[in-house]
């Protein structure tokens, strides 16, 4: 049985590198729309207030571009675990504070993302990554 799976032992950077490439472009698309449109991002603060977020305007600029930024890190794999380490703070506060009464279905997007950085918080970005060619 083990050899059945040897090909994947092998090339298992490309799973995470995949892992990596769809929750990095999640997160970009997830913000972009904040980011191109300061009507949204007044929308996404007037949201966080309902919610009673301190300082919402605030809390929404810096949630929009921390995702942003984790976003792209990730897809490229540099310091992964650092931009993991932000978007799992990020989720884990969204989730208390916004989804927490949401259904199991309702939480899964963020609970989806939160522990796919849980993962790359221990497994970091793997061989395809610019981390790899920093730290060779």
């Amino acid at each position: 049985m083990a050899y059945t799976f040897s090909w994947f032992d092998r090339n298992s950077s490309w799973g995470i590198f995949l892992l990596r490439l769809f929750i990095g472009l999640r997160l970009i698309y997830g913000v972009l729309d904040n980011v191109t449109s300061w009507d949204h991002m007044v929308k996404f603060g007037e949201f966080l207030k309902n919610f009673h977020f301190p300082f919402p305007m605030v809390c929404a600029v810096t949630s929009v571009y921390l995702q942003l930024l984790a976003g792209i890190m990730i897809v490229l794999g540099l310091w992964i675990r650092y931009a993991s380490l932000l978007i799992i703070v990020n989720f884990a506060i969204a989730l208390f504070m916004v989804h927490r009464h949401d259904s199991v279905e309702g939480m899964t997007p963020a609970l989806a993302i939160l522990f796919s950085c849980i993962l790359f918080l221990f497994q970091g970005a793997g061989r395809i990554s610019i981390d790899k060619k920093l730290l060779s």
